[in-house]
């Protein structure tokens, strides 16, 4: 974790317009900068960079942020990833959080792991370029499939000599451990000592990692004599900095164009990947011929929903797109299956054509899985009694893990229809399968709730020293957007709020629409309908903007009463015992009231920079300005007329939540069961006359005089 002082001087050194020039052009649009967005196909400048406030925002695609979201979207790096990022560029260092002796253990361990990996790929890259005999075979291995040098320096191809331990004497001379050249699988230690090089005579495939480290090595082959002795290819074994299962090859270099592209291919070797990004297409992984597994699927889900698996058109190849898909349609990936013709391969494939002919065939040939899984099962099936039941259940297998209603009834329908069988028959049975589907996942979770509770409880009784700390893949494995809560600053004690008269228990305003439904930033889109969230969000602008500055306003009784914007507008709406429909809102009005007091404190800089993403980038969307008047045409600083804004902001929500509600008293007593009841109508009728006196007692509050001090 990086203490908050060190995010702070990061922050500070950032400068936003300098960074996203090293990947945009940009030219000066009055106080602030434009040019091409890098996050989609933009035609005309829509990337706006407001260097003032810190931020850039595309007014097309609506992506931006501060520098460091800026960072995090054009390199594809997690949050804490993206500040380091920035620490090396303005020479910061980062400090983190004190570690225990087994965590500094482990992390040290990790980085020399990943440093003589680092090393190894550096060695094993030149030897291939500078040594006669390895260009003689390693590399023209390389060219001979076809490989340019661009594409060979990109994917660091090399290429182990053919000797015992060549390697290891080179890596122990450079001043590499023993010790870790053993566990990253570069060399396996004799049993009377000494060591032997685990790749010798081998061409190298390095795997990076998605943040670019060199986590393990693949290795070919290439003497034809150990045909049927020895494995054609190898690969490190699993280690701390690498699980096979849980990696995937090509994802360093394919991660920007997978994003940009909101698309992966899926392919199953290294020279598939390396073939079609020699074609001009990059958004492209390999799974090394594992099935998928659930690590994979969420390291392909931080960057895109829609995944082509590319396989041959043999019989291997239309089983291979089978493996492991339930577990893609259970993440809420959008699957589609590319058969290739039969005779090739992505390798094969890529090498004749270029990235147009290729897109094209996609587009011609691509099938959704589910369909593609029918015709498939139809064909085999034939019409076998037994065998098409069992077509049936395999297809609703598939169906049952699908999050998403809507797809499920559509794909439903279209099965039923190419099967020949009735659609609610199959709805029912697909619902049934379902239900106990989710019942054996509430199942499993508890017992890997409980599996980790006493995993815990069993290190927490270990005796200091018997086990290492949380890893730091452990710690890069942390969500995104984590609140970081009191640790961003030191809690202050605030002053009471302003202490007006309050309206009286039986009228207080009561809210009729509140929400609590989650991920409120990714339903910002459909929120901007609602009445109460475009008034909150105009409220939360000024809020974010302005809300540590000191204002002075006229109470019920007259009587000057002083507080910080954000205290006003949380004061407004508590002493009507109301409270903001969007919880993202709820949140960021309680952190600004929470952190005005502290000396220094800035909203604008405060949301902008929290590692809470939703929060973030909200108050950068609250904070950008696409337009700006010239001087001549300018109105009165917004500031000047900010304490005029906000109340009549906050009368016009009060407004909104009394009218709405007094339509409902008014529906409610044109209602014949509350008409027939004579306590329901009493009842009705007072609550009716409350909100009226209340709504009368809001206009009044219209012509309170209230001021910026």
């Amino acid at each position: 974790m990086i203490d908050q002082a060190t995010i702070d001087r990061i922050m500070d050194a950032a400068n936003i317009v300098d960074v996203v020039s090293d990947y945009v052009t940009l030219r000066r649009s009055g106080a602030s900068y434009k040019g091409l967005c890098p996050f989609h196909d933009d035609k005309t400048p829509s990337f706006y960079v407001n260097p003032a406030r810190g931020i850039c925002k595309c007014f097309s695609c609506g992506k931006g942020g501060n520098v460091v979201h800026f960072i995090m979207e054009q390199e594809q790096l997690r949050y804490y990833e993206a500040l380091k990022f920035l620490a090396k560029r303005y020479g910061i260092e980062v400090k983190e959080r004190e570690m225990t002796n087994e965590e500094r253990q482990s992390q040290s361990d990790r980085e020399s792991m990943f440093a003589v990996n680092e090393w190894a790929s550096r060695y094993f890259h030149d030897t291939m370029l500078k040594d006669e005999d390895a260009r003689a075979v390693g590399l023209a291995y390389f060219r001979n499939r076809g490989f340019r040098d661009d594409i060979i320096e990109k994917f660091r191809l090399g290429y182990s000599p053919d000797s015992w331990d060549a390697m290891s004497k080179a890596a122990l001379k450079a001043g590499y451990k023993e010790d870790f050249l053993c566990r990253t699988s570069l060399s396996i230690k004799r049993d009377k000592g000494g060591l032997i090089d685990k790749f010798r005579g081998r061409v190298i495939f390095p795997w990076f990692n998605v943040s670019g480290k060199v986590s393990a090595f693949g290795g070919r082959k290439l003497d034809s004599r150990t045909k049927g002795v020895e494995q054609k290819y190898i690969n490190s074994n699993d280690s701390e900095i690498f699980h096979k299962l849980n990696e995937l090859y090509g994802i360093y270099q394919a991660k920007k164009q997978i994003a940009k592209e909101d698309l992966v291919y899926m392919v199953e070797g290294y020279t598939d990947v390396i073939s079609m990004h020699q074609c001009g297409i990059e958004n492209v992984v390999a799974n090394s011929g594992t099935a998928l597994n659930q690590a994979q699927i969420r390291l392909l889900h931080r960057f895109t929903s829609n995944i082509t698996l590319v396989y041959d058109g043999d019989e291997a190849g239309i089983h291979a797109a089978l493996r492991g898909t339930d577990m893609l349609l259970a993440e809420g990936m959008n699957v589609k299956v590319l058969l290739l013709p039969d005779g090739d391969d992505p390798d094969s494939f890529a090498r004749k054509h270029n990235a147009t002919e290729f897109k094209q065939y996609v587009e011609q040939h691509q099938t959704d899985f589910i369909l593609f899984k029918v015709n498939l099962l139809i064909s085999e099936a034939g019409k076998d009694p037994l065998k098409r039941s069992q077509l049936v259940n395999n297809i609703l297998d598939s169906i049952k893990v699908i999050p998403d209603e809507i797809l499920r009834s559509t794909y439903l329908h279209e099965c039923a229809e190419l099967m020949h069988m009735d659609e609610q028959m199959l709805a029912r049975n697909c619902s049934k399968m379902r239900r106990a589907y989710l019942e054996q996942r509430k199942v499993e979770r508890e017992r890997e709730r409980q599996r980790q509770v006493h995993e815990q409880e069993r290190k927490a009784q270990a005796p200091v020293g018997t086990t290492r700390g949380a890893s730091m893949m452990e710690k890069e494995m942390t969500p995104i957007g984590t609140p970081h809560g009191s640790s961003l600053q030191e809690e202050t004690e605030l002053p009471p709020p302003p202490s007006v008269e309050d309206i009286p228990q039986t009228e207080t305003i009561a809210t009729p629409l509140a929400g609590t439904e989650p991920s409120p930033y990714e339903r910002k889109m459909t929120d901007d309908h609602d009445p109460y969230i475009r008034l909150e969000r105009m409220i939360m602008t000024l809020v974010v903007r302005y809300g540590e500055l000191p204002m002075t306003f006229v109470n019920l009784e007259g009587k000057d009463e002083k507080a910080s914007v954000a205290q006003y507008v949380q004061h407004e709406l508590t002493i009507d015992g109301l409270t903001f429909h969007h919880p993202l809102y709820v949140r960021m009005l309680d952190e600004a009231c929470q952190h005005v007091g502290s000396e220094g404190f800035s909203c604008s800089r405060y949301f902008v920079s929290s590692p809470d993403l939703d929060m973030s980038r909200e108050a950068t969307d609250l904070l950008a300005d696409r337009y700006q008047l010239s001087k001549s045409q300018q109105m009165p600083a917004e500031e000047e007329m900010m304490s005029e804004y906000i109340s009549r902001l906050l009368l016009d929500y009060k407004f909104l939540i009394v009218n709405d509600e007094l339509k409902s008293l008014k529906k409610q007593l044109a209602d014949p069961a509350v008409m027939g009841d004579i306590d329901k109508q009493n009842e009705v009728m007072q609550q009716f006359v409350r909100m009226n006196a209340i709504s009368r007692a809001l206009a009044k509050r219209v012509g309170e005089r209230i001021y910026l001090h």
